[in-house]
């Protein structure tokens, strides 16, 4: 299976990563960072993406300027692509079509390719034009999954919160997981 991880500027840059290194090695990543995705990551966490990944070799990273990428092509063949959080810049772009970063592009790509794409906006609250920019993006088949706990799972830490959060988007994308406990 190949995968893009797409990380755009909103806040909780961080879960975009611990998902990333909680992928199966044996599926191929594809990982895009907007500017402000960086941004958000070194104020919030204090993290620099130069120095995370350098051990996991199922991980290509690509510039977000780089539309020229093989994720920007649909003839390369990702199966899936989450954007991870969706910024409400980011989920704007992609309700009208815009096209002009990496990100919005392989977005396009995978849309007109007619594959599985889940979306998590993190802003809260949700602007009515951010909710109409999800439900035409849901029109198209696109998986709407904020960033939303389920308390069943009795979480007692901001890890077992992230897991249970990045479990649910690996349901969402069909990888299988043991990431959170499940209702019975």
């Amino acid at each position: 299976m190949k995968i893009t991880v797409a990380i755009s500027g909103a806040s909780g840059s961080i879960l975009g990563i611990n998902f990333i290194k909680r992928i199966p090695k044996n599926i191929e990543v594809f990982a895009v960072f907007s500017k402000s995705a960086k941004k958000a990551l070194m104020l919030e966490n204090n993290i620099s993406i130069d120095e995370i990944f350098s051990e996991h070799k199922n991980i290509t990273i690509f510039k977000d300027s780089n539309i020229g990428a093989s994720i920007a092509s649909g003839s390369f063949k990702v199966d899936k692509m989450i954007i991870l959080p969706c910024s409400m810049n980011t989920l704007a772009k992609c309700a009208v079509g815009i096209s002009d970063s990496l990100i919005t592009r392989a977005f396009t790509v995978m849309i007109k390719e007619k594959r599985e794409v889940v979306i998590a906006p993190r802003e809260m609250p949700f602007s009515t034009i951010a909710l109409k920019n999800m439900l035409k993006l849901s029109k198209l088949g696109v998986t709407i999954a904020p960033p939303i706990l389920g308390y069943y799972s009795n979480q007692q830490s901001l890890e077992d919160m992230e897991k249970f959060l990045i479990g649910k988007w690996f349901d969402l994308l069909k990888i299988d997981n043991n990431l959170y406990k499940r209702w019975e």
